[in-house]
C-alpha cells in the first residue's frame, strides 16, 4: 500500500494536547458534538439495538459496550450493574467490551476523566435497559396476543406472564423486538425494587486481570508487527543534531531509523533490538531551550510572577485588604508544590497500522475519539477510514488523556506497510512525558481578638493549560467538511479570549469554592510556565488547592488555640454535607482519644462532587522519617452504586496521594528531569501502607465522583499531623522533617 499523504498540516500547536480541561473546566462546546438520539443501532442478524450501547442477540448474547475507559476504577462493573437493572438480568449474565468511536459517546468528546463515567452515564444506561425491557415485553405481548401490561420478567432474562406461567427468553424475542420503535419515555425502577445497585457486584474485569488474560496496550500482537523505541535527549525538549544510523542499521532485528519531531525513532523485530539500535545511534543534542532552568530557577520566577500585579481575580467577597488591616493578628504563608510524574505501571504505547486505505490503531488511551482525530489531522484520511481499538489501561491519571505518544506512533507508522507497535520505557515517560504542574501559593488571613477569620487572601502561580487542550477538542468536534485551517483560527481565538478573560481553569478547582465562612475572601491566579511540558494529574488542581488551603486553616486554627476539628466545624455550619463527612470521619478516626506516640490530622475537601474527609495518624521515627500508620476517611459520594468500589477507590486514592505526599517529586536540574524510575521516584510500598478505613455517608438519589477526590486531603492531613507531633510546619511537599 501507498504511505498517506500528511494531507493536512499537522502543526506544532498540537504536538502537546489534552483534553480533561475541556471535558472539566467548564468550556461549554457541546453545541458543537455530533448529532446524538435515540434511533436504534443497525441491526446485525436480528439483534436488539435501542442504541450503540447495547445489543441483546438471537443466540442470547447481551452485549454491553462500555464507552469510557477501564482504567482499574470499575467502570465495567458499574455499567453492568446499571443496565442489569433495568434490562433485569443478573450482572454476571452481560457480556462486556470496551466500545469503539460513536457520537452517541461523545459528550461532547468521548472522554474518561474527572471522576465522570458514572454520574454521566447514570441515567442513560439505565434509560438504555428499560427501553430493551420495554421492547422485549412488548413483542412478547404480539406473540402471545395479550396486553403489555399484565406482563413481567423473571431476572434471569425470561418475559414471563404470571397469569398462564408461559415464558419466552430474550434471545427468542430479541429479533421480534429489534422491528419495534424504540420508546421515548420509560419508567425506571423504584429505588425500593433494586438488585442490584447498592450492592457490591463481582468485578468481571479482575479474574481475566489475575490470570494474565486481560489485553492491555503493550500485549498487542499483529502479524508483521515492528517494535519502535525513540531515542530521546537527556535535556527536555532538546533537538538532534547528529546521529549515526548506519551504526544502528547494521544491527540484526533493525528495520529502520527515521528522525521524527521529539528524537530518533528506531524499528526494529523486537523490542531488545529496538534497544540496542538506540544505543548505537550516538546522538548529539542541542542545549534545548530549557539549559540552566532548575526547580529552583522555576520557584524563583513563581515569586516574581506573585510579585507582579498581573493576575486573574477569579473571587473577590467583601473587602480584604481593609479587613486584614483591621485584624488584630495577620498570619502569612507561603506553599510549593513540585512537579509530579503519573508514574503508570504501564508506559505509554501505541500501536497503529496504515493498510487497504485506511488506519488501524490498539491504544490505550482515555480519549480514543481524540486518537482517531491525530491519525486523521496527520494522514489526511477521513475518519471513517480509521478504526481505534481500545485496550484495558494500566493506569491512566490523566495522562492518556494527551496525545504525544500517539502522535509520535502516527509518524513512524506513517513510512511502512507493517504495524508498529511504538513502547516508552519507564525512563521515557519519567524523564519526557508530561508532569503535574509545580505551584506556588502564597496566604494571608486576618483573625479578630476572639481567633475569628476575618479575612481570606490566596495568591497562587500555575501553568495555563488552554493552549494545549484546545486545538484537538476542536477538532474533534468540528465538522469533518470544516478546513483545518478555519478549525486552527477558530482554536486560537477561543485559546486568546479564555488566557484573556478567565485564564487557568484547573487552578480554580478547590481556590474559588474553599467552603469555609470567612466574610472576606479573595483569590487570584497568575498564569505562567517555563516551558515544562505539563498536564493534568489525578484530581487535578485539588491536587494543590486541596494542600493549601487544609494546611492553612489548621494555622489557623493553631493560631486561634482552637482545636482543628472544632475550627472547622464552626466554619462549616452552613455546610450539611461537609459536616455530615467531617463529624462521621471524627467518630471513626476515635479524633477525641488519644493515642500514646501517635498523632492525628485532618483535612476535608469536596472535588467532582464528593466531599472526603481523611484523619491521619502517624509517628516519627528516630530518623524523622514520618511514618503513617492509619487512615480514616469519610465521603459523601451521593449514591454509591457499588460499595465496595467506593472503597476501593478512595484507598486507592490515598496510597496515590500518600505516595507524592512522602516521596513524589520531579526535579530539574540543568533543563533535565532527574529521576528515571521507581528507584528514585519512589511510590508507596506495601510494608510502609497504612491500615484504611472507609466509610459512606448513606443517601443521596445518584452518585458524584470517587476515582479523583481521594487524593486531595491525604497530604494536609498528613502535614497537619506533622505539626500534632512537633510544631513543625511543613509547607513543601514531599514531607520531610
Amino acid at each position: 500500500m501507498a504511505n498517506p499523504s500528511p494531507g493536512n498540516s499537522f502543526s506544532r500547536r498540537k504536538l502537546l494536547i489534552s483534553a480533561a480541561v475541556l471535558a472539566g473546566g467548564g468550556l461549554a462546546l457541546t453545541w458543537l458534538r455530533p448529532g446524538r438520539d435515540r434511533q436504534p443501532a443497525p441491526a446485525a442478524s436480528g439483534n436488539l439495538s435501542p442504541n450503540a450501547w447495547l445489543q441483546i442477540t438471537p443466540g442470547g448474547d447481551i452485549v454491553l459496550q462500555v464507552d469510557k475507559a477501564e482504567l482499574g476504577q470499575g467502570v465495567m462493573t458499574g455499567y453492568a450493574t446499571l443496565l442489569a437493572e433495568e434490562l433485569d438480568v443478573p450482572p454476571a449474565q452481560i457480556t462486556l467490551r470496551l466500545a469503539p468511536v460513536d457520537p452517541l459517546f461523545q459528550d461532547p468528546l468521548q472522554l474518561t476523566a474527572e471522576s465522570k463515567s458514572m454520574r454521566s452515564r447514570w441515567l442513560p444506561i439505565r434509560e438504555t435497559g428499560a427501553r430493551a425491557r420495554r421492547m422485549l415485553l412488548e413483542a412478547a405481548a404480539l406473540a402471545w396476543q395479550t396486553d403489555v401490561a399484565a406482563l413481567d420478567t423473571d431476572g434471569t432474562a425470561f418475559v414471563i406472564d404470571p397469569r398462564s406461567g408461559k415464558r419466552l427468553a430474550y434471545a427468542e424475542l430479541a429479533s421480534a423486538a429489534a422491528r419495534l420503535p424504540v420508546p421515548d419515555e420509560v419508567p425506571l425502577r423504584a429505588p425500593a425494587a433494586w438488585r442490584w445497585i447498592g450492592t457490591a457486584v463481582q468485578r468481571p474485569d479482575i479474574p481475566e486481570k489475575i490470570t494474565g488474560r486481560a489485553a492491555y496496550g503493550l500485549d498487542t500482537r499483529l502479524p508483521g508487527m515492528l517494535v519502535a523505541i525513540v531515542a530521546r535527549p537527556q535535556r527536555l525538549l532538546a533537538q538532534p543534531l547528529r546521529h549515526d544510523a548506519t551504526a544502528a542499521r547494521a544491527l540484526p532485528g533493525i528495520a529502520d531509523v527515521l528522525p521524527i519531531h521529539s528524537g530518533i525513532a528506531v524499528l526494529a523485530e523486537t523490542f531488545w533490538h529496538a534497544q540496542q539500535g538506540v544505543n548505537a545511534l550516538g546522538v548529539e543534542w542541542s542545549n534545548g531551550p530549557l539549559a540552566g532552568t532548575s526547580s529552583a530557577s522555576i520557584r524563583a520566577g513563581q515569586g516574581k510572577q506573585l510579585d507582579a500585579a498581573d493576575a486573574h481575580r477569579v473571587r473577590d467577597d467583601g473587602d480584604t485588604g481593609q479587613a486584614l488591616q483591621a485584624a488584630s493578628q495577620v498570619l502569612e504563608a507561603e506553599y510549593w508544590l513540585p512537579y509530579l510524574a503519573h508514574a503508570t505501571l504501564e508506559p505509554m504505547n501505541a500501536t497503529i497500522w496504515f493498510h487497504d486505505g485506511g488506519c488501524e490503531a490498539w491504544v490505550p488511551s482515555q480519549g480514543p475519539d481524540m486518537v482517531r482525530q491525530v491519525i486523521c489531522d496527520m494522514s489526511g484520511l477521513p475518519r471513517a477510514s480509521v478504526e481505534v481499538h481500545t485496550t484495558y489501561a494500566g493506569g491512566g491519571f490523566g495522562r492518556r488523556a494527551t496525545m504525544e505518544f500517539v502522535i509520535e506512533a502516527v509518524e513512524i507508522a506513517m513510512h511502512t506497510a507493517r504495524p508498529v507497535k511504538l513502547v516508552w520505557t519507564r525512563e521515557d515517560d519519567m524523564r519526557h512525558g508530561l508532569f503535574r504542574e509545580a505551584t506556588l501559593h502564597r496566604l494571608r488571613a486576618g483573625l479578630d481578638r476572639n481567633g475569628e477569620p476575618l479575612a481570606w487572601e490566596h495568591r497562587l502561580v500555575a501553568a495555563n493549560l488552554n493552549h494545549l487542550v484546545i486545538p484537538v477538542a476542536l477538532g474533534v468536534l468540528a465538522p469533518e467538511w470544516l478546513p483545518e485551517s478555519a478549525v486552527g483560527r477558530f482554536s486560537n481565538g477561543v485559546v486568546g479570549l479564555l488566557d484573556r478573560f478567565r485564564g487557568s481553569d484547573t487552578a480554580r478547582f478547590g481556590a474559588l469554592s474553599m467552603p469555609y465562612a470567612i466574610p472576606n475572601f479573595r483569590v487570584d491566579i497568575a498564569n505562567w510556565n517555563p516551558g515544562v511540558p505539563v498536564t493534568l494529574w489525578r484530581s487535578v488542581g485539588h491536587s494543590y488547592t486541596c494542600f493549601v488551603i487544609e494546611s492553612f486553616i489548621d494555622e489557623l486554627a493553631a493560631a486561634a488555640g482552637q482545636d482543628p476539628a472544632a475550627f472547622r466545624r464552626r466554619h462549616l455550619a452552613a455546610q450539611p454535607r461537609y459536616l455530615a463527612v467531617l463529624d462521621l470521619v471524627l467518630e471513626k478516626s476515635g479524633w477525641a482519644t488519644p493515642v500514646t506516640g501517635r498523632h492525628r490530622g485532618l483535612a476535608v475537601q469536596e472535588a467532582f462532587g464528593t466531599v472526603v474527609a481523611q484523619v491521619a495518624e502517624i509517628s516519627i521515627a528516630a530518623d524523622k522519617s514520618i511514618r503513617v500508620h492509619r487512615v480514616s476517611c469519610a465521603v459523601d459520594c451521593g449514591l454509591a452504586v457499588n460499595p465496595d468500589i467506593v472503597r476501593q477507590q478512595l484507598e486507592g486514592g490515598i496510597l496515590f496521594g500518600l505516595s507524592a505526599a512522602l516521596y513524589g517529586e520531579i526535579s530539574i536540574e540543568d533543563g533535565a528531569v532527574q529521576q528515571g524510575n521507581f528507584h528514585d521516584y519512589r511510590v508507596l510500598r506495601l510494608a510502609d501502607a497504612p491500615a484504611i478505613d472507609v466509610h459512606i455517608v448513606p443517601g443521596g438519589t445518584e452518585p458524584s465522583g470517587v476515582g479523583e477526590p481521594g487524593v486531595p486531603p491525604i497530604a494536609p492531613a498528613v502535614a497537619n499531623a506533622v505539626y500534632a507531633a512537633t510544631g513543625q510546619r511543613l509547607r513543601t511537599l514531599p514531607l520531610r522533617l
